[in-house]
């Protein structure tokens, strides 16, 4: 029976698109604590300027949404070939393992560090190093709390917009129902998380909130469509891997069969 199953390419498709969805939600809540400056990354001075009534505003995005692109685009490609209820048991693994990694980070921040080590990052420029450990691990719980509702929701939206625009579409044009399902469920990640991290965990205005969220999302959205080829090749990748007939099996299964999943 086991070997049966390591030997099935489906399945072993799935367990490699899964594993790599899960570790790269977990790395995106690991990298999220740093702020970068896009501007500085293409070698040009940070922007300055106004939005909803919020001023200095530049394009600083968080760490995360280097990678969370690509978690929309998995999302897509195991809607298109497993279902909805695929979708699902990946992100709920996701989000069970990111939670416990959590856990392991708060538990490793709360064991007393040897008394050597605080000093061992000095001549880095790093005089505190349990104190470099916890600002980095140390997450607040209402930027967890909005980060894994922003992404559990915006996974359902995501499912939900791609097999309507997939009713309408049947399997032709993956472009239009991968990117416009991307799109909306972008948006709705982009102000979840901010909401709940930022106006309720710290305060911040509606207008701060809108503002800094059209510009995430306007980075999103400039992703999104950057990768659409991306989708394709994956997708060509799937076809040749699994043959053509079981890739439209699997296809139509995911479409109108999902107890088959």
């Amino acid at each position: 029976m086991v070997q049966h199953i390591l030997k099935d390419k489906p399945t072993k498709l799935f367990v490699l698109i899964a594993v790599f969805f899960v570790a790269n939600a977990l790395i995106a809540e690991c990298i999220g604590t740093k702020i970068f400056s896009l501007e500085k990354l293409f070698g040009t001075k940070p922007f300055n300027f106004s939005l909803f009534g919020e001023s200095g505003l530049a394009l600083s995005l968080t760490c995360g949404v280097l990678l969370w692109p690509l978690e929309f685009v998995i999302t897509d490609i195991v809607n298109e070939y497993y279902g909805p209820k695929a979708v699902r048991r990946i992100s709920f693994i996701a989000v069970a393992l990111i939670l416990y990694a959590f856990l392991m980070f708060y538990m490793a921040m709360s064991v007393p560090p040897a008394d050597f080590w605080y000093g061992t990052g000095v001549k880095d420029g790093v005089p505190d190093m349990s104190k470099a450990f916890n600002s980095i691990f140390g997450q607040g719980m209402w930027i967890i709390a909005g980060s894994i509702t922003a992404f559990l929701v915006s996974q359902i939206v995501d499912v939900t917009v791609f097999h309507k625009i997939k009713k309408i579409t049947g399997n032709k044009k993956i472009w239009l129902r991968a990117t416009g399902s991307t799109l909306v469920s972008q948006i709705v990640d982009s102000f979840i998380v901010l909401f709940i991290a930022f106006k309720i965990g710290k305060g911040w205005s509606f207008q701060k909130v809108l503002a800094i969220g059209m510009v995430n999302y306007a980075y999103k959205f400039t992703v999104a469509i950057i990768l659409t080829p991306l989708i394709y090749w994956i997708e060509h990748g799937i076809e040749k891997y699994l043959g053509p007939i079981v890739s439209m099996r699997m296809k139509n299964a995911a479409m109108g069969k999902e107890e088959e999943v």
